[in-house]
């Protein structure tokens, strides 16, 4: 079932005009459109609770039952509680900032890479706060690109995440004509690609130097991620072992010294999920006697509250203390660090050079999406 949450607020984000400025201040059409799908965090506490609302009433991302008065139920219980953690951690989610920074320094990094299909400009698309799919989109249409290309800042494809915000550009083009004469196609998953391992390994030696050089090779690595109900695993979700691609690589661009596990964090609800959970293994493993341990957030791109709250201070501040861990680090995000951004240029330019409009992968998906069964979006994505 397609999410319906989809409601587009002008009073929340104007719309911009059908141009952006170079360096020089010059306005430009641009010729090629990067829209960035992601989940989104609030800025502001005010936020949270049509935040948490949105998130548990979206079927792609938690069915519960009666959820349309059980979902708002959770949320507005929730709410305070989530506020204050976002108290704690500076009063919002920098995630749009990180975003924004990732598209500008990625578009910049396009324009010289590929001048024939430049300039390129990068678009927000979150999921459950401002700027949602939905404005991306109009603000797309109204610039004006000849090509469009949706890139997934979730590494790693889950029905769950990317898969939710395509139904939601499925929605939007439900009752509409997509644009003439313009180019779509999907980047919906690049978890094994050499340049994410790299960065992801880059953070865990920046943290492996704070550890005494003779225990330096026996500090567990725990790659921890955001779980998923079994459920969607039996359905078929291709995230569980996408994850696992992505912490192999890295292992393998370490050099595989340290011994490592893979671990699950964030669960919602009652229902089963992907375990072990991150704050289960860090008591387990201190009870067996490991006292040095770096956390690496191995599906998230950027800070949010599930790194900046439950890892650093959950995790790392109260359960290892209590544990007895003596020295546990947290491996930072890829946020902008040159690598990444590295990565995400080389993702882009291939897809744009010799990438197909939408993958093999996407297409052998158990489930049907909606995205390939809407007429009109899925002749822009495979003919336009």
């Amino acid at each position: 079932m397609m999410s319906k949450i989809h409601r587009f607020n002008s009073m929340i984000l104007p719309r911009l005009p059908p141009a952006f400025s170079t360096a020089s201040g010059t306005a430009v059409k641009p010729k090629t459109a990067i829209v960035m799908l992601n989940m989104g965090g609030p800025e502001t506490t005010d936020q949270v609770g049509d935040y948490l609302h949105r998130i548990m009433t979206d079927r792609d991302m938690i069915q519960l039952p009666v959820q349309s008065k059980l979902g708002p139920w959770i949320a507005s219980r929730r709410t305070e509680e989530v506020k204050k953690k976002y108290s704690e951690i500076g009063g919002g989610s920098p995630i749009l900032k990180w975003t924004n920074s990732q598209g500008s320094l990625l578009t910049q990094a396009l324009d010289q890479m590929l001048p024939e299909s430049a300039p390129h400009k990068h678009y927000v698309a979150f999921r459950y706060v401002p700027p949602f799919t939905e404005d991306a989109f109009r603000e797309v249409e109204s610039d004006g690109a000849d090509r469009v290309i949706i890139f997934s800042q979730y590494p790693q494809y889950s029905c769950a995440t990317t898969g939710s915000s395509l139904n939601a550009i499925a929605d939007f083009y439900k009752n509409r004509t997509t644009p003439a004469n313009v180019k779509f196609s999907l980047i919906e998953r690049w978890a094994s690609h050499k340049l994410l391992a790299k960065v992801f390994s880059e953070r865990i030696k920046e943290k492996l130097d704070k550890f005494d050089e003779k225990i330096r090779d026996d500090v567990l690595i725990l790659f921890t991620a955001h779980s998923l109900p079994l459920k969607a695993v039996s359905r078929g979700d291709t995230y569980p072992h996408e994850v696992a691609s992505t912490v192999s690589r890295t292992m393998e661009e370490l050099g595989g010294r340290n011994p490592h596990r893979l671990v699950w964090q964030s669960k919602v609800g009652p229902l089963p999920w992907l375990q072990p959970y991150t704050d289960d293994a860090i008591k387990l493993y201190a009870k067996q006697g490991v006292k040095h341990l770096i956390l690496v957030p191995v599906a998230f791109v950027n800070e949010h509250i599930e790194t900046l709250h439950e890892l650093d201070i959950e995790y790392c501040d109260e359960v290892a203390k209590e544990a007895g861990i003596l020295q546990i680090e947290r491996a930072e995000a890829p946020n902008v660090h040159p690598t990444f951004i590295a990565a995400l240029a080389d993702v882009v330019a291939g897809h744009i050079s010799n990438g197909p409009r939408i993958s093999k992968q996407f297409l052998t998906r158990y489930v049907t999406s909606p995205l390939t069964t809407n007429a009109s979006f899925n002749k822009a994505c495979l003919l336009g």
